[in-house]
């Protein structure tokens, strides 16, 4: 039996999940979503809850779970499977040894995420044009997308983050993260209730001293200060100022914006304002100006 307390949490991410979808239109009639199943708390979350909208959805759409083993020592995705094979739902269990790849290429003091990352999604791009997919759902939430633009500030130099949606660069799919304004504790206490079948990750979670852990501890000691400082900081992201940014290309682009694109305040001269007399000064002589 559903505790009261699981109802709530899964209800607080079913809506905020569907506003997501709705605000950045993730999901339109006639997609065909592949959502990429890690075996993490937050994929299997994602599935979840995109199953929910789609039956709840006024229009229809499919989705198709896919997810890859990439030959970790250890790795065992018996209990992956039977719960996959338990759900009304369409999927694929992918193999390829990535890993190999990855300890291979790195570099001693080097992280794995980011080949790993770009091998995994090659291999899923490949997998949705197969299977007739226009869209890949991926599990990134709140923390990510906060963790990420912290990333990029401190080591990178940009302000990048993680949107909701893109197109890929040869633009044959849309790339989309319906969990994107999901709190990362959220999914961990749904997730602990619903029961998944976790499959540890023996690649990323076997590196100590990464940067993003050190800017999820940052978060952490923030939030200790500053309460509720994760959703101020996610509203921020949603509400850019360019004319308050040092880009001359983002600032030429806010001045040719289209009309309807936050329009302008019109400025209203004030009354008066606030006159002070000075208590000391020295005036300097200012020499002639030869002609």
């Amino acid at each position: 039996m559903t505790s009261p307390e699981h109802k709530i949490v899964e209800k607080k991410l079913r809506e905020r999940v569907q506003k997501t979808c709705a605000s950045y239109g993730l999901i339109a009639p006639g997609d065909r979503v592949l959502v990429a199943l890690s075996g993490g708390k937050d994929s299997y979350t994602l599935l979840t809850l995109l199953r929910d909208l789609q039956r709840r959805a006024p229009f229809e759409f499919s989705l198709v779970a896919v997810h890859l083993d990439q030959r970790q020592p250890g790795y065992d995705g018996a209990a992956l499977v039977a719960y996959l094979r338990a759900l009304d739902v369409e999927f694929e269990v992918l193999s390829e040894d990535t890993y190999s790849v990855v300890v291979e290429h790195v570099e001693e003091g080097g992280t794995y995420c980011s080949l790993c990352s770009r091998l995994r999604r090659g291999i899923l791009y490949t997998a949705a044009a197969r299977l007739g997919c226009n869209k890949l759902a991926l599990g990134h939430h709140r923390d990510d997308a906060l963790e990420t633009f912290l990333m990029n500030l401190f080591y990178a130099g940009k302000m990048q983050a993680m949107p909701a949606r893109y197109t890929t660069d040869d633009g044959r799919f849309e790339v989309i993260r319906p969990l994107i304004e999901c709190a990362e504790a959220d999914i961990a206490r749904f997730a602990a209730m619903e029961g998944y079948p976790i499959i540890p990750c023996n690649l990323c979670g076997s590196q100590p001293g990464l940067a993003r852990d050190q800017m999820s501890a940052l978060l952490a000691q923030l939030e200790a200060a500053q309460p509720n400082v994760r959703q101020v900081m996610l509203n921020a992201l949603r509400n850019v100022r360019p004319t308050h940014l040092l880009d001359q290309d983002v600032a030429r682009a806010w001045r040719e914006r289209a009309a309807d694109i936050r329009p302008d305040a019109e400025h209203t001269a004030r009354a008066a304002h606030a006159q002070a007399l000075p208590v000391e000064s020295r005036a300097l002589r200012r020499l002639p100006v030869v002609e």
